[in-house]
């Protein structure tokens, strides 16, 4: 797909939670253009880890109402490895199967997100979780801040 290069520039940070694996879950993402920024969250009351990391990826690439330059930054070496490693296109290109690792995971999840990763071009960068940034930190808060409401209804 051709894209313009004109696109309006997004900073997108996120972070999902689980308490348990699975358990209940949570997502946190921070979105930032022109100096205006959105925070967004949610949950799952059974869930793991990963599927909430992709979920709040899902979720902030969603959250744009048209094509953009998308910086992404996330703690998750599992989304951003298995996006700029290439792996999540093999899985695909095999059925959704992982080669003797048996088939891929959140296969849901990837089918939404290769679809928007068609629409923006996103720059993936990964950000050590806990470390003090004060992105990714406000994402974890958003994120546990969801998995205490299953905790406490």
């Amino acid at each position: 797909m051709n894209r313009p290069d004109n696109l309006t520039h997004v900073e997108i940070f996120t972070d999902g939670a689980c308490s348990g694996n699975p358990g209940p879950g949570g997502y946190g993402v921070v979105l930032r253009c022109n100096g205006t920024e959105k925070e967004l969250s949610g949950g799952d009351p059974s869930t793991t880890n990963n599927r909430m990391e992709l979920t709040a990826a899902i979720a902030g690439l969603s959250a744009l109402k048209r094509p953009c330059r998308v910086t992404l930054c996330s703690d998750s070496k599992y989304l951003i490895d298995s996006v700029t490693k290439g792996w999540v296109y093999n899985w695909k290109r095999n059925n959704w199967q992982r080669g003797k690792s048996g088939p891929a995971l959140n296969v849901d999840l990837w089918e939404k997100l290769l679809k928007l990763l068609e629409i923006h071009q996103v720059e993936w960068v990964w950000v050590k979780g806990h470390a003090g940034h004060p992105e990714n930190e406000r994402c974890d808060a958003l994120a546990v801040s969801q998995i205490d409401r299953y905790r406490n209804p």
